[in-house]
């Protein structure tokens, strides 16, 4: 395997986990947790446009894309198990050190497994990925509400927000018409339906549940940067409701090296629309510190 993608399936805990492979055994290795509400399809051109240098793996969570979704009372859908998950596919793997793509809710669980084992991680590429509490956006003001006020009232728009129209807002909703027509609809119209399930959506609204507790652990989160320096980079899309662009520079509070790149126009979803601005950003980071 050279520079085309590979889908396979892995054994996990009794779990079937499915997961997209490029690049040569041996290679420096990427793995790209994935965030909500995708699964591994949101690196499907990241992957080959790395491989001729670098193995890239990419895998869809319990519950969510291709990989199975156990019954709650056997998995607990919660970032501490998914953690387990992602190191648990990383042992399965053999893979003794790589660097780690944090996005979304894949920011989180990465951090929670770059604390458990900082001796694996080579480096931190953060996209749209945020950690501090004091610079989240205007779109948390929902999910605020709701842990103000745990009313039926106060969580309906987060289970209304489990829906084909509200994954295409998540996607296309913030950023400018020429921008989001770069989006393609396979993106909700492909996922939902894989989504479109009881355990499912109420995995989706658990999670958004669950980032009240998260925030507990923004601290743990800095400490470990502050502590272990990781080379890393930020690219990150600025028109972004959760996390603006300052929730990007604040990762220069505790990394103060940082390689930080703001790509104009771009929203959370930045692979699909500022690709071509990206993609030597991150080539670059990888030649200089995983090579």
């Amino acid at each position: 395997m050279a520079s085309g993608l590979a889908h396979r399936r892995l054994a996990l805990n009794g779990m079937s986990i499915f997961y997209r492979e490029a690049g040569r055994a041996g290679a420096p290795v990427l793995l790209l947790p994935h965030g909500y509400p995708c699964s591994s399809f949101q690196f499907r051109r990241l992957m080959p446009a790395l491989a001729d240098r670098w193995r890239t793996i990419a895998f869809d969570w319990p519950g969510f894309g291709y990989s199975d979704t156990p019954d709650p009372s056997e998995f607990d859908y919660d970032f501490d198990a998914y953690a387990d998950v992602l190191a648990g596919l990383a042992d399965a793997l053999g893979l003794g050190r790589y660097a780690l793509w944090l996005h979304d809710y894949g920011s989180q669980i990465g951090l929670r497994h770059a604390i458990a084992h900082p001796e694996r991680i080579a480096a931190l590429i953060i996209q749209n990925g945020d950690i501090y509490e004091d610079v989240l956006g205007p779109k948390y003001a929902t999910i605020k509400a709701w842990w103000a006020d745990k009313t039926p009232a106060r969580h309906r728009p987060l289970e209304e927000a489990v829906s084909e129209d509200g994954f295409r807002a998540e996607f296309v909703g913030e950023v400018a018409d020429d921008d989001a027509a770069r989006v393609p609809p396979d993106l909700w119209k492909l996922h939902w339906p894989l989504m479109d399930t009881p355990v499912r959506r109420q995995v989706c609204v658990g999670l958004m549940e669950k980032l009240e507790e998260n925030l507990g652990w923004f601290a743990r989160y800095q400490a470990y940067l502050r502590e272990h320096r990781p080379p890393t980079l930020v690219v990150w899309g600025p028109e972004d409701g959760y996390m603006p662009a300052e929730s990007a520079r604040a990762y220069r509070r505790d990394l103060p090296d940082v390689d930080l790149h703001l790509l104009d126009g771009a929203g959370h979803w930045l692979l699909e629309t500022h690709f071509d601005e990206a993609l030597p950003l991150v080539r670059a980071f990888l030649a200089r510190v995983h090579a």
